[in-house]
């Protein structure tokens, strides 16, 4: 949906990935979007590749999504699905190969590629450090961390669960789908390269609306997150920890606190490094402002998500009910609060 300054170099590299056969399914919801232009010059420009273009969409739910998959959905031909924005060269070979008898669903860790500017560097210290952090530790339990962002689907086992347009009544389809695919008694794993997301639109506000997003998504699909969620923050916890040892070991809770903070942010960014798996962009000045910037700012978003349930997607607005259906609201009672366009 629309476009921005990555989007050529984002999706040709579809066009270009080594893979000995596949086709590729653009889909496009907006018949008169500018992104048609970009997706139809590609595809003359690489007449070799077996790809085609989906427009209008099929509505099927309240996902946008999921609406605008589906008619590429239906379409396929082969059993294996890829949901992606960009890919590296040997992504698809690599999440193959993780797809072995048991598993119905291989999925990527979200992170991102190198870019400049604060906002950058930002981002990927909050999916190096936090995110990278909550999604190997639920992997390791057992626990759905599935995001969607890039996963590869057996098409046979969805058609079994009634397809793409049985998860249409969820905004988070990508948990349920996650959840059903296990429910049934199939397995899922992480695949060995992260997701590597390349937006050419890059800014503090709109990451952190992103963020709050996701936060009403999970309150939502479990609720237990308004308890559990604000214990996971570093500073919370080391509040609490602090407390906790000033009242019971008579220890100084300043200097415990402090102890508490560095250590966490040492071991984030060992994690960070390791999730890179190469030389970070940016200086390590850099990450401890970031990284301060974050913390703080966590405990804060997960109460604006709290405060204002309503969800603004792109130009829509919808409500959740407990357990994760979502209806969309009519235009007239959208908040006002939530103006800017979220990324999906």
């Amino acid at each position: 949906m629309g476009i921005d300054p990555h989007l050529e170099h984002n999706l040709e590299s579809f066009f270009t990935m080594d893979y000995p056969m596949f086709e590729l399914l653009f889909c496009i919801e907006d018949t008169v979007d500018p992104a048609i232009e970009t997706v139809q010059s590609l595809m003359s420009k690489y007449p070799q590749v077996d790809a085609s273009l989906y427009m209008g969409g099929c509505k099927v739910g309240v996902n946008p999504k999921i609406n605008n998959m589906q008619p590429g959905y239906a379409a396929a031909k082969y059993d294996l699905i890829m949901i992606s924005d960009s890919v590296r060269n040997d992504t698809l070979f690599d999440m193959v190969n993780n797809m072995t008898e048991k598993y119905a669903l291989v999925h990527q860790m979200p992170f991102t590629c190198d870019r400049e500017g604060f906002a950058a560097t930002f981002e990927k210290i909050f999916f190096g450090t936090v995110q990278s952090r909550i999604y190997l530790s639920a992997d390791l339990l057992g626990i759905n961390c599935h995001t969607g962002m890039s996963c590869l689907l057996r098409k046979s086992v969805m058609d079994e669960l009634g397809g793409l347009k049985a998860f249409g009544c969820y905004l988070a389809e990508d948990f349920f789908i996650a959840k059903a695919i296990r429910d049934k008694g199939w397995k899922m794993r992480i695949s060995n390269q992260p997701a590597m997301q390349n937006s050419g639109v890059c800014d503090i506000s709109s990451f952190q609306e992103r963020l709050i997003r996701w936060a009403k998504l999970r309150v939502a699909m479990v609720p237990t997150t308004i308890l559990l969620e604000p214990l996971s923050e570093c500073m919370v916890l080391g509040a609490l920890a602090s407390w906790s040892a000033a009242l019971l070991f008579n220890w100084d809770p300043l200097v415990f606190y402090l102890v508490h903070v560095l250590t966490w942010l040492l071991s984030d960014w060992i994690l960070l490094s390791i999730v890179q798996h190469g030389t970070l962009s940016f200086h390590k000045f850099e990450f401890v402002i970031g990284w301060l910037f974050r913390e703080v700012s966590g405990p804060y978003l997960f109460l604006h998500a709290l405060w204002n349930p309503a969800i603004r997607w792109r130009k829509r607005t919808y409500k959740l009910q407990w357990g994760g259906v979502a209806y969309e609201l009519p235009s007239s009672n959208t908040n006002l609060s939530t103006k800017r366009v979220l990324s999906s």
